[in-house]
């Protein structure tokens, strides 16, 4: 069993330090803190695509990375200062615990996070020690494009062989669930984030929960 999981707002709630982060970023690269952003399910990568658009400005690699660069380093400062009252979500170190646990489990990332992002906060919140991989908001602007990306590295760090169909992408938005599906895994949604019970399951989810520390017995029904 493969399990892949999102961070924001189905781990971790940063209480703004990841907006902030990007607004001073943002501001720090265009002299403004540029248009409203939507960051249910987003990659980090499609917003910088929406920020050059937006201040009309051509983008290339280094300014990618040069953004990316800057952002990663306001992640980690806020953080640290403690600015922002951020958590881990009710019932999802443990969960996470007990997956890690478990022999036939293999645990990893699908997060519109960057790569370096992702471990910032996880690190930061306790989860440091059970993700090893996966596949990020730095790796393609479409979040849909990523499943395939992470079944690959899930393949490549446990030497074992993980099928879509006994894959399961958690996650807290519409956008998880479309991901989750364009790959052919299956979608447990979470709603502790902006999206109620009712909504997740009219987007399409597998199965759906109010908080982690009910999911247990719904991965386990399905290894």
């Amino acid at each position: 069993m493969l399990c892949l999981f999102d961070i924001d707002g189905t781990l971790v709630d940063t209480c703004g330090a990841g907006m902030e982060a990007l607004v001073q970023t943002t501001h720090h690269f265009f002299g403004d803190s540029g248009p409203e952003l939507d960051l249910a399910g987003a990659t980090d990568l499609g917003i910088v695509h929406v920020l050059h658009q937006y201040f009309a400005t051509e983008m290339n690699q280094y300014r990618i990375e040069a953004y990316f660069t800057y952002y990663e380093d306001r992640l980690q400062c806020l953080l640290n200062e403690g600015s922002h009252d951020g958590r881990a979500l009710p019932g999802a170190l443990e969960l996470v615990e007990k997956l890690h646990s478990l022999e036939d489990v293999t645990l990893g990332l699908l997060t519109g996070n960057t790569e370096t992002g992702a471990f910032i906060k996880c690190r930061h919140f306790g989860f440091g020690d059970y993700f090893k991989f996966g596949a990020f908001g730095s790796d393609h602007h479409d979040r849909n494009q990523l499943g395939p990306l992470a079944m690959q590295r899930a393949i490549d760090h446990s030497g074992q062989l993980h099928h879509p169909d006994r894959t399961w992408v958690i996650g807290d938005t519409p956008k998880d669930i479309a991901c989750a599906h364009a790959f052919g895994a299956r979608c447990l949604a979470v709603a502790s984030g902006h999206f109620t019970k009712d909504q997740l399951v009219k987007f399409g989810a597998n199965a759906v929960i109010g908080r982690l520390d009910e999911a247990m017995d719904i991965i386990q029904e399905g290894r």
